[in-house]
């Protein structure tokens, strides 16, 4: 077993400098689960977005890599990746006992705010538990890599990852909440966000829940910047709407993406002798559910399953079928989408949108608008939106071409990549002294 980790490294290409804008003091690293990960492009292009800005990225993967689904150029991806996983055990344990002897009082307190606290459910208790042994490794990198900022674009592990780094060096850190990363909250998300220099947020329906879930006085580190569009916009929907009309469903196949519903109404639609099909794109833990109801419903001549489908393929479907439904719902936990990525992919083609009124849809999809939108686990009203989308196009694709033009200006990469470069070089700081260490506090 190796005894360091694994590190992609390549040299990235120096953008020219934009003229207005000072350098970005020093390097920002990304910490994150798996890096690039094929579900998360919009990382992905934040990623890539901030270097072609000039802002130097280190990322920490804290597990190994997972090369499966992920498109040509995440393949390609030229920066510099540090990569844990099983491989990284010994070292990490290691360097866990080196800074029991040299920092017994910092050690001590970080174990009991981090692990000795009770967890959603034995998933994140693991995912946590590693993540915390790793910042240790990745507190001690910082320095001699020239790290002036910790960022976790989630706020479960990679963000207990970052929290522990900032603790061991000195260096600030942030992180981002999403979805299911603070739906339910983790049980340390509040400490997460008092140590923090600033939390972002992609939707303003979650502003209010961290901000809830800030202490006292810790409420006005939440910052909003939306996502970049992933897809490029384009003209309108292509497909010429006609029987049988071609429905479009993507995503993870699990509890969040309310595909159950979709499937019943599409049975609704057949018994009403409605020509319609289904394409429902993704992989997942409720793949065997879904296709057992597909095949309960006597559905399988009218639903297709690709499985996951390549970000870079996405385009072809949504240019291939009538309109989106996005039939997200919140579970009895708590867990949720954000705004899914997908429904702004299909407003940049003019693709008519319908999707549940839960989350942030609504800051997107405005209903009679740019969309459709319809309360959560109704199969009922999902037909009837389909059959509305189907039986007037022209109105629907005015409304799709309406939220093509709001998705360009909310999602301008070029807005809020600039956003981004800005927040994160305003917090950006070398620890206090000359080595990592002068930074830590043992109080």
């Amino acid at each position: 077993m190796p005894d360091t980790p694994h590190t992609d490294a390549a040299p990235v290409p120096e953008p020219a400098a934009e003229p207005s804008r000072a350098p970005f003091p020093g390097t920002c690293a990304y910490v994150l689960l798996w890096f690039p990960l094929s579900s998360e492009t919009f990382i992905f292009r934040e990623v890539r977005e901030l270097q072609a800005r000039g802002m130097p990225i280190d990322v920490f993967s804290l597990y190994a890599e997972k090369r499966a689904g992920q498109s040509q150029e995440m393949r390609g991806y030229p920066g510099k990746v540090v990569r844990l996983g099983a491989r990284a055990t010994w070292t990490l344990f290691t360097t866990f006992l080196r800074h029991i002897r040299k920092h017994p009082r910092l050690v001590w307190q970080l174990t009991r705010e981090v692990l000795f606290r009770r967890l959603r459910n034995l998933e994140a208790l693991g995912e946590n538990s590693w993540a915390f042994f790793a910042g240790f490794w990745i507190g001690d990198r910082a320095s001699e890599a020239g790290i002036t900022l910790f960022h976790a674009p989630w706020a479960n592990g990679p963000a207990t990852a970052a929290w522990v780094a900032s603790r061991v060096s000195g260096i600030p850190f942030s992180f981002s909440g999403r979805a299911g990363d603070i739906y339910p909250q983790d049980g340390l998300l509040p400490e997460k966000i008092r140590d923090a220099s600033f939390v972002r947020t992609n939707n303003q329906a979650d502003v209010a829940w961290l901000e809830h879930h800030a202490p006292a006085g810790f409420e006005g580190k939440v910052r909003l910047v939306y996502n970049s569009l992933t897809l490029k916009t384009e003209a309108d929907c292509a497909c010429p709407c006609q029987p049988p009309y071609r429905v479009l469903a993507v995503g993870r196949l699990c509890r969040t993406k309310g595909f159950p519903y979709l499937l019943t109404a599409m049975a609704r639609l057949r018994r009403e002798r409605f020509p319609v099909r289904l394409t429902l794109v993704g992989d997942g833990v409720w793949k065997r559910r879904i296709q057992g109801q597909i095949k309960r419903l006597r559905l399988e001549d009218a639903v297709d399953l690709p499985g996951f489908v390549p970000h870079d393929r996405i385009a072809e479907y949504m240019r291939s079928h009538d309109m989106l439904v996005m039939p997200s719902v919140v579970h009895s936990n708590g867990d949720r989408d954000g705004i899914p990525n997908v429904i702004m992919e299909a407003l940049s083609h003019a693709m008519p949108v319908a999707a549940s009124n839960v989350c942030g849809i609504a800051e997107v999809v405005r209903d009679g608008e740019t969309g459709l939108l319809f309360p959560q686990r109704d199969a009922k009203a999902i037909a009837h939106a389909i059959r509305w989308v189907c039986g007037h196009r022209e109105e629907a694709l005015a409304m799709a071409r309406r939220g093509m033009e709001l998705v360009k200006t909310m999602f301008d990469a070029e807005a809020n990549s600039g956003k981004l470069y800005e927040l994160y070089a305003a917090h950006a700081e070398l620890p206090h002294g000359a080595d990592s260490g002068s930074g830590r506090t043992e109080g």
